[in-house]
């Protein structure tokens, strides 16, 4: 679920990690996954649920890195410490300025991998306005917004 400003263990102005504004469910709602599934499996590990998060960075440089992880914290602290991407590695310091959490690893991945498929635009977007901000980004919405004019 995405994480509105001022939610969220992360919001903290003394470290300077901070939310994304934005509301609503990016993932499967919690309740649908009360289905059992193999051990590592589906997001599944030891008999336990496997939580992802889905993140942005907003690096020194002013660019944008998508990551995701099963532990937000411990990836921030290795971002911070210069042990996290090549990229960010490159661009420190870096600051959290959205996240997402999800039922499962997979769909954290899959919107990581989203993400990084937009412009930065498209990412300054959502992190200020959430899914509401970029509704008509894709090119196919922009090329029948043309034909319509």
């Amino acid at each position: 679920m995405l994480n509105g400003p001022g939610t969220g263990s992360l919001n903290d102005p003394g470290t300077g990690l901070l939310n994304g504004p934005g509301t609503g469910s990016l993932g499967r709602p919690r309740d649908r996954l009360a289905r059992a599934a193999p051990e590592g499996v589906g997001g599944w590990r030891y008999g336990r649920r496997m939580t992802g998060y889905a993140y942005i960075l907003r690096c020194a440089d002013g660019t944008f890195y998508a990551g995701s992880t099963n532990d937000l914290q411990r990836r921030l602290d290795q971002h911070a410490a210069g042990e996290g991407a090549a990229y960010t590695r490159r661009r420190l310091p870096v600051m959290l300025v959205w996240h997402a959490e999800f039922e499962r690893v997979d769909e954290a991945f899959a919107w990581e991998k989203r993400i990084q498929g937009w412009s930065h635009a498209k990412r300054a977007a959502f992190i200020d306005g959430g899914l509401e901000a970029i509704r008509g980004w894709s090119a196919a919405s922009r090329r029948a917004a043309a034909r319509r004019r």
